[in-house]
């Protein structure tokens, strides 16, 4: 199969309805049914069913359509970290992490790895919750920090950097602030102080806390005493001030990761690895 066969067939099965599809791919609608009758008659096997009021994936369609997208991510992937190491100055590397998470970490690798002989430019991409996965399987980044069990490391490799317990953000002076320590049950629905919506990739956006975008947003709202979070513990070394931090005693704990895509063969990730374990 071409990927131009793919980028039709998926058009056509996201869209189900040639004419949007047609319009999307900005092409007529004929040569987009005969590329995919086409591609339907090579496989040997019916991919659409059509009538004169809809189309519907068939099995093997929707067989197609998941894999048709994982092989035209890993094209699109290809194209970007090739025209990265091919770049006309020294090739650099681009490291994805969560904005607001793993700060100390971050900068000792930084420092650390600039200082290996040899080292290569690093770019670091901050992402919104749940988005460095992404952005590491489709080659905008290199590698990557995680955190589990939040993300996932479906078809990457990792090695894990260190693991630590969650506390509870909240405004200063509230009652939870004088305790040792609270449980997940003690923080839900507090009166006045609902739990924040994210808006992005796996965030949480129903319910009556206020939306939230990025990490200094959710703070500047804890400060405000209209919400309050749960994050790892190693955040109270950038907390600013009017926010109070108490541990929970029963919240899982997060496994910080660095990851990489299994089939990289990159020298700078792989030095970038290495500093981060010796770390």
């Amino acid at each position: 199969m071409e990927t131009r066969e793919l980028r039709y067939f998926v058009a056509v099965a996201e869209e189900l309805h040639f004419g949007r599809a047609a319009q999307r791919l900005g092409m007529a609608q004929p040569p987009l049914s005969r590329a995919v009758a086409q591609l339907e008659r090579r496989l040997g096997t019916p991919l659409l069913t059509r009538s004169s009021r809809s189309v519907a994936l068939t099995p093997a369609g929707e067989v197609l359509l998941a894999e048709g997208r994982a092989a035209l991510a890993a094209v699109e992937a290809a194209e970007r970290r090739t025209r990265r190491a091919g770049a006309v100055d020294r090739p650099g590397v681009v490291l994805a992490v969560k904005a607001g998470a793993s700060a100390e970490l971050l900068a000792k690798l930084l420092d650390a790895y600039a200082a290996e002989p040899g080292s290569a430019p690093v770019e670091v991409l901050l992402c919104a919750v749940g988005e460095q996965g992404p952005v590491l399987r489709d080659g905008r980044a290199d590698v990557a920090l995680l955190h589990l069990p939040f993300d996932t490391l479906a078809g990457l490799d990792a090695e894990e950097l260190g693991t630590e317990g969650q506390v509870a953000v909240l405004p200063a002076g509230h009652a939870l602030t004088g305790r040792t320590d609270v449980s997940l049950a003690d923080l839900d629905d507090l009166p006045g102080l609902p739990a924040p919506r994210w808006t992005g990739p796996g965030g949480r956006p129903d319910g009556p806390g206020p939306e939230v975008r990025d990490h200094a947003q959710l703070l500047q709202l804890v400060q405000l005493g209209r919400t309050y979070t749960v994050l790892p513990e190693s955040v109270r070394a950038q907390l600013p001030e009017g926010v109070v931090t108490v541990p929970v005693r029963d919240a899982p704990r997060v496994t910080t990761v660095i990851a990489w895509p299994p089939h990289s063969r990159s020298r700078p990730v792989a030095d970038l690895v290495r500093t981060a374990l010796r770390l």
